[in-house]
């Protein structure tokens, strides 16, 4: 009997596990650098982790109160963690790091829609992991309540918070050329935020 072969044809990726794929190499660099500095090790480290948080979301944060933004990805504003690592480094007693730069996104310009979701799938997909920190913080007898507010899980949960995002970002209407520009985006999210980390935590 003659046996048919069967193409198989390959699946296609989700707009999100593509940003993950394309994305690995830069978030494994990051992860890693982050992790050899010792943010857990002293309070004084923790705080350099508080600062390089704080400079990143003072550069997205103007994402959070787009109105375009508003409409494609659900309870946007109640995302934003600006004001709760502002609150981290209050419990600590540490003033927040000078805003002597502008930020990378700034309230009054025209949003670029496919470089807003690549950096906020960055940020985003940091608060999925940040149960693993939350712990670490515990050891330094921090909380969700007192210097760890940002690392807090979402009230429905984490995994929930992140899906419903990612549901939101895959059904974004973006030709090929775009889809590409919020993969570059991403990767220049995870840079900047390694960068910070290389500035901070050498000062």
């Amino acid at each position: 009997m003659e046996t048919i072969e069967i193409e198989r044809q390959p699946v296609e990726f989700s707009r999100a596990r593509r940003l993950k794929a394309a994305t690995h190499d830069a978030h494994e660099r990051l992860d890693k650098t982050i992790m050899a500095h010792e943010p857990f090790s002293s309070r004084e480290r923790y705080a350099d982790f508080l600062r390089v948080q704080c400079l990143f979301h003072r550069d997205i944060d103007a994402l959070y109160a787009d109105s375009t933004l508003d409409v494609l990805l659900p309870d946007l504003a109640g995302r934003r963690r600006l004001g709760l690592i502002e609150q981290d480094l209050a419990d600590l007693g540490v003033a927040p790091p000078p805003a002597d730069r502008e930020p990378v996104f700034a309230r009054s310009a025209s949003l670029d829609l496919p470089v807003a979701l690549g950096w906020l799938y960055v940020a985003e997909g940091s608060n999925l992991g940040a149960a693993f920190l939350l712990k670490a913080a515990a050891k330094l007898d921090l909380s969700e309540a007192f210097g760890a507010r940002h690392l807090a899980a979402a009230p429905e949960g984490r995994g929930l918070h992140w899906r419903t995002f990612t549901a939101a970002l895959d059904a974004a209407a973006l030709t090929p050329a775009q889809d590409a520009r919020a993969v570059a985006s991403a990767e220049d999210a995870f840079d900047r935020v390694y960068g910070l980390v290389q500035d901070v935590f050498s000062s």
